[in-house]
């Protein structure tokens, strides 16, 4: 029995999956948990981005008042050895950053927002 990640891409967002190989002759387990959906509604000055796990900010590619588009890579998050790049999830402009490269970041922090 061996366990995969893979880095899946859903709606612009990046989530790690873990995936357990199992022989014919064993029964597979179910234990996905459900994750509550990422806010996408603006807010405030713009639309937040999330980190989409805990890890460490490897690396910021925008600057403030940068012009962006839909699937743009922003920022890259580092996380359990692996490099996950964060996506525009929209067209705009960069209105806010609120991480440093180097800064931890938890699950669900903004990362940056875009007008």
């Amino acid at each position: 029995m061996s366990i995969k990640t893979y880095n899946v891409k859903l709606n612009g967002k990046v989530y790690e999956v873990e995936i357990e190989e199992v022989k014919a002759s064993q029964q597979p387990t179910m234990s996905a948990t459900p994750q509550a959906a990422p806010a996408s509604a603006p807010t405030g000055s713009g639309q937040a981005v999330e980190a989409p796990l805990q890890g460490s900010m490897f690396n910021i590619l925008v600057k403030q008042g940068q012009s962006v588009k839909k699937g743009d890579v922003l920022a890259v998050l580092e996380a359990m050895k692996m490099e996950n790049e964060i996506i525009a999830p929209i067209d705009g402009t960069v209105s806010a950053i609120h991480v440093e490269k180097g800064q931890n970041v938890n699950l669900g922090d903004t990362i940056l927002e875009i007008a």
